[in-house]
């Protein structure tokens, strides 16, 4: 994924940037410093993956100025998550970004074309686990992943999860997004040759704890090759969908 890296690498080696400017570039960029925020500009050289704007609790005016020292760093590509209806409407006023209400995700430019080595399937136990579910696919399409989507297959209907074997089989990593009890994790753990990342959403009645249940199934499963994120962090099962898919 250290893209920005490699490029920076590859000049020097082809004579387009001293060595001297190259360590200059790295001992200077560490962040930008802009009052309210600390724009960690040094992020894409150091992981390999750019800073994400996190915006909820964020005014308007704080997430399109972390936008405009980002776009006058050069980036060109930008993810803001946890992003409501109304801010969205004024920050692409001023940036460009398309946004889905569903993951209330908004993206600043074109998703680079999928070179993971492999699919990603996201899948979710039921419909009320998309938000969770469409913000992981939107980030693991965001860093250049090939997305499939297996949404409403939780285990009180298991003849749907069944009916989608060749997809379980054929990915590289698997999303499991289901609140309630949770077990669509492991059941799928069961099935697959690939790493699962389980998210934990705060789907349920009172006993589910607003996910506290799910997470806690989840973590305890018997099927091996699963990791556990945060309830609803689907940014975070993307993310790190998208970096197991980019392994060489």
């Amino acid at each position: 994924m250290n893209t920005q890296a490699r490029q920076l690498l590859t000049a020097v080696r082809d004579g387009e940037i001293s060595v001297d400017d190259a360590l200059l570039r790295l001992k200077t960029e560490p962040f930008e410093d802009i009052g309210f925020a600390k724009v960690d500009t040094h992020r894409g050289l150091r992981q390999g993956a750019h800073e994400v704007i996190y915006g909820e609790g964020k005014t308007v005016a704080q997430i399109i100025g972390i936008m405009d020292t980002m776009r006058e760093k050069g980036l060109k590509h930008i993810l803001v998550t946890r992003l409501d209806s109304d801010k969205a409407k004024d920050v692409a006023d001023k940036h460009d970004i398309s946004y889905d209400p569903v993951s209330r995700i908004g993206i600043l430019g074109e998703d680079p074309p999928a070179d993971g080595l492999g699919k990603v399937l996201v899948a979710t136990a039921g419909t009320s686990d998309m938000p969770v579910a469409e913000e992981a696919a939107l980030t693991a399409g965001f860093y250049g992943n090939e997305v499939l989507r297996l949404y409403d297959v939780g285990v009180s209907g298991i003849h749907r999860l069944l009916s989608y074997k060749d997809e379980i089989m054929s990915a590289s990593v698997i999303v499991v997004c289901a609140g309630m009890e949770g077990a669509l994790a492991g059941v799928i753990g069961g099935l697959a040759d690939c790493p699962v990342i389980a998210v934990p959403t705060s789907v349920g009645y009172g006993a589910s704890f607003g996910g506290l249940a799910a997470l806690l199934s989840m973590l305890n499963s018997c099927a091996g090759g699963i990791s556990v994120v945060n309830i609803d962090n689907g940014f975070g099962a993307g993310y790190l969908a998208s970096m197991i898919n980019h392994m060489a």
